[in-house]
């Protein structure tokens, strides 16, 4: 490979987990020990944690089918229900009355659901989707806000078998459309609106736009009444969510499912712009989810509050907001609204009138509230949080360390999680209680993944920077895209002739043997022959007091091949003067190679209403393309202009 630049800023800082006897994985030895069960024998370890953490109504015999690659089966000949894992075993075994959801609505209206209460709402609702003609199979597009009814459609669409596909609420009537399509959904399930930023967003007038232009495979429409607000109904296809299930019995028996059968499709971008139906299944989806909440967050069920800010219209609320917590009996929380409304102390307010004791959440909502002040935080009492988390992209060591002292107050293990869509869930992670955690590092595969670090030919690389791939199959892993799977091979599995799975990262090892994300390859940059990770650069930036955010791009350049180009949010008046400053401090934390040679000061970025900032938008910004891709997904689109008219 080319000369990597592989720094993080060379970060040095390690510390010790806490001691907690009591833990699921309580101790670095132990990590150590699973992972030698399942280096010994890998399919014995699985066959045994999937027959004491799952139900099943018919015994499986086989653990892993290999016999056609790719495309990989996990317990295949056993069967089981999601629903019946997620709620009526917790019944059943005398937890009833346990709080199963904690809900926050944006303005501040607060339910409790127990699993008593939850097993029979989607009995009701998988009932009223019989009545619709939802058969085990179909695909049910859900479009809602984050409330509780979008937990209780997906759930009641596993107890019949039905396959569920969650779209963003703040996506548009065309993405909508798209989706609808590609998965020839029957059925769409949605609210009148939502609350965001104090007012009511329409969800049931983007469903009809996405309907009057295509889909015409729906049948029906089903509509919770949330917001409020006016919607136009029509006759024969739009169905009350609450008139439907009043008429119900609450009493549904869950349908005997193979572990094999389709559970959910989730789309995901794409490098040729299509979205990408992820498909995941039954059996091995659910093992890894409730696994990985016991052994990332030492989930507790009989006392912990589990709180994953990401909205259910990603893979990481399915897995960590529904699945995950209700599978292991537990208490999780789900929130409507925006991290910054009213003000920026409305996380940590809900943190400490719920109790919280995990917390789970993206670096961007944490750079965001780091810019808001300190003293947000330090209003309320965070005395109950005891595991912090983060997702979604590699955090920069200064934000890590905030999250630390402020929010954790130097008492709080932090878990960096990498994984993707397509894993289902963790992939590299701390256990909190067992390893050793360095700021901006996912340090270690989970047990039983054999993540690797390898060259441009696949060749193991001990210490240094090269391309992150997964060497077995593990039972949570995407069972191909839907309706192409010509795509599934030639995305995931084409790079390395079908011996890995790539994951599309850049990762670096270092001499512990931990993993440092560099981003997606197409984030690592080629500047006169030498590959920067673009978080490297945006780390450097942000550790510089006078930065609040940044992020960092490629443009085409005839000289270099890719000339960096930074945007960045100050904390300080905008000066040339700091923008050389900006450059200098870059090459003191990283080298010359890395020093920008753009750098353009904005007053925001451009992100979606999820958080992520849209790099692709910055890239065709920096190398002056017209913006030809569709913006209705950011949070505030006047970034756009701002940033083309270069005001900043």
């Amino acid at each position: 490979m080319d000369e990597t630049i592989t720094s993080v800023l060379d970060e040095q800082r390690k510390f010790e987990p806490p001691h907690d006897a009591g833990a699921n994985i309580p101790s670095f030895a132990a990590y150590r020990q699973w992972c030698r069960r399942f280096a010994e024998d890998a399919d014995g370890t699985w066959r045994e944690l999937a027959r004491e953490h799952l139900q099943w109504q018919k015994p499986f015999t086989r653990v892993l089918n290999r016999e056609h690659p790719p495309f990989f089966t996990w317990f295949e000949d056993g069967c089981l229900n999601v629903s019946e894992n997620c709620l009526d075993r917790h019944v059943a075994d005398g937890n009833g009355e346990r709080t199963a959801i904690i809900w926050e609505g944006e303005p501040g209206d607060v339910r409790r659901i127990s699993y008593r209460e939850l097993l029979s709402e989607v009995c009701r609702a998988a009932n009223a989707l019989r009545q619709l003609g939802i058969e085990a199979g179909d695909r049910v597009v859900i479009y809602m806000p984050m409330i509780p009814e979008a937990a209780v459609a997906m759930l009641a669409c596993t107890r019949i078998g039905a396959v569920h596909s969650v779209v963003f609420g703040a996506f548009s009537a065309q993405a909508l459309r798209d989706r609808i399509e590609d998965a020839e959904a029957k059925l769409v399930i949605t609210a009148d609106g939502g609350w965001r930023r104090g007012a009511v967003h329409a969800l049931k007038a983007r469903v009809d736009q996405a309907l009057y232009e295509g889909g015409r495979s729906v049948r029906h429409v089903l509509v919770v009444r949330r917001g409020g607000n006016e919607i136009d109904w029509q006759q024969g296809r739009d169905i009350d969510w609450q008139q439907a299930l009043q008429v119900e019995p609450d009493a549904c028996t869950p349908a005997m499912l193979g572990a094999e059968h389709p559970l959910f499709i989730l789309y995901t971008s794409g490098s040729t712009g299509k979205p990408k139906g992820i498909l995941h299944t039954t059996g091995g989806y659910l093992l890894w989810a409730r696994l990985t909440m016991l052994w990332t967050f030492d989930f507790r069920p009989q006392q912990d509050v589990f709180w994953c800010t990401a909205d259910i219209g990603w893979i990481t609320g399915h897995t960590y907001s529904v699945y995950g917590p209700l599978a292991c009996g537990g208490t999780t929380l789900m929130y409507e609204g925006v991290p910054t409304y009213p003000d920026a102390g409305r996380l940590w307010r809900i943190c400490q009138d719920h109790r919280v004791s995990i917390f789970y959440t993206a670096p961007t909502a944490i750079r965001a509230l780091i810019k808001a002040g300190d003293e947000w935080p330090r209003r309320y009492d965070l005395s109950s949080l005891r595991v912090l988390g983060t997702v979604g992209e590699p955090i920069n060591p200064e934000a890590w360390m905030w999250y630390y002292t402020v929010i954790g107050r130097r008492r709080c293990p932090i878990v960096d999680t990498w994984w993707q869509t397509e894993t289902g869930g963790h992939m590299i992670a701390p256990m909190p209680f067992a390893t050793p955690t360095k700021p901006g590092s996912a340090t270690l595969p989970l047990p039983g993944i054999d993540a690797d670090v390898v060259d441009g030919n696949g060749l193991s690389i001990r210490e240094g920077g090269g391309l992150l791939v997964i060497r077995q199959p593990w039972p949570s892993m995407l069972r191909g895209i839907w309706g192409d799977e010509q795509r599934y091979v030639d995305t995931y599995w084409r790079k390395f002739d079908g011996r890995y799975y790539f994951a599309g990262d850049g990762a670096r090892r270092d001499e512990d043997g931990y993993c440092w994300i560099m981003g997606r390859v197409d984030d690592v940059l080629n500047v006169s022959g030498h590959r920067l990770g673009t978080m490297e650069i945006e780390s450097a930036l942000v550790s510089h007091a006078a930065v609040a955010e940044a992020a960092v791009v490629g443009r085409p350049d005839d000289l270099k091949g890719e000339a960096i180009c930074a945007f960045v949010v100050l904390k300080a008046e905008a000066s040339e003067a700091l923008k050389q400053q900006l450059r200098e401090h870059v090459a003191g934390e990283i080298g010359a190679i890395a020093k920008p040679d753009d750098i353009r000061f904005a007053e925001a970025l451009p992100k979606t209403r999820s958080g992520k900032i849209m790099r692709r938008l910055l890239r065709d910004i920096a190398a002056g393309k017209r913006i030809a891709q569709d913006i209705s997904t950011l949070e505030d689109s006047a970034v756009v202009s701002s940033l083309l008219s270069g005001e900043h």
